[in-house]
């Protein structure tokens, strides 16, 4: 991480926002361009401070995310994880549609329960019916099944970098303290920003190909 840091102070090493700056542009140029062409970008982040902030951001992207646990093979065993989602769908249906008038109380609750275990790991990518272009990685040393399993796949990935990471273990590095909600959510927002610019210029183009089609 020495490219990325300004000094050390007390034993901590202070992040050149320079840096950042850089790399955070460098990184939303990126998501906004797969943003435009349609791609999907899986959101990551397990850790406590920063679960709601990324779920939140990814939701309103209309983006997968990953906030819960990660599974191993989330990606590199797509298919068995898109069986899951299947059940978990297929629960919810029956529990709605009251096609399950004729179960117990106890066996309703047994299937609400393992509904709701379901949602909780896999509600973030239950509309995802292929694997991701990129994944977008909130503190990649905490995440390094994810980081791996993309690298597995030759998945883009974009990443929160603190001082104890390896910025080389992704291909866009954003210097940035991981730890903190707030840095999480300033950079996380610029991140939405991009595809949120991307998916306009996507809008834009379609009636411009239409016309021209026409």
């Amino acid at each position: 991480m020495s490219p990325y840091i300004f000094q050390e102070h007390r034993g901590i090493h202070i992040i050149d926002l320079n840096r950042t700056s850089e790399c955070l542009d460098r990184a939303a140029n990126a998501m906004r361009q797969l943003a435009k062409s349609g791609k999907k970008i899986m959101f990551v982040a397990t850790k406590k401070q920063a679960r709601d902030i990324v779920s939140n951001a990814a939701r309103s992207v209309g983006m997968p995310y990953v906030t819960e646990r990660w599974l191993g093979g989330m990606m590199t065993n797509f298919n068995t994880v898109r069986r899951s989602v299947k059940k978990m769908q297929n629960i919810e249906r029956m529990l709605g549609d009251g096609s399950l008038t004729s179960v117990t109380k106890k066996e309703r609750l047994t299937l609400t329960r393992e509904h709701d275990k379901l949602d909780k790991v896999l509600g973030g990518i239950a509309n995802l019916s292929r694997l991701p272009a990129a994944i977008f990685i909130v503190d990649i040393e905490h995440e390094h099944i994810a980081v791996a399993e993309a690298h597995r796949l030759g998945i883009r990935t974009f990443g929160l970098v603190d001082t104890n990471a390896d910025p080389n273990q992704v291909d866009f590095p954003i210097p940035a303290n991981d730890d903190a909600s707030k840095s999480i959510r300033i950079i996380t927002d610029y991140m939405v920003q991009a595809i949120l610019e991307g998916l306009e210029e996507r809008k834009l183009a379609k009636p411009e190909k239409e016309e021209g089609a026409a």
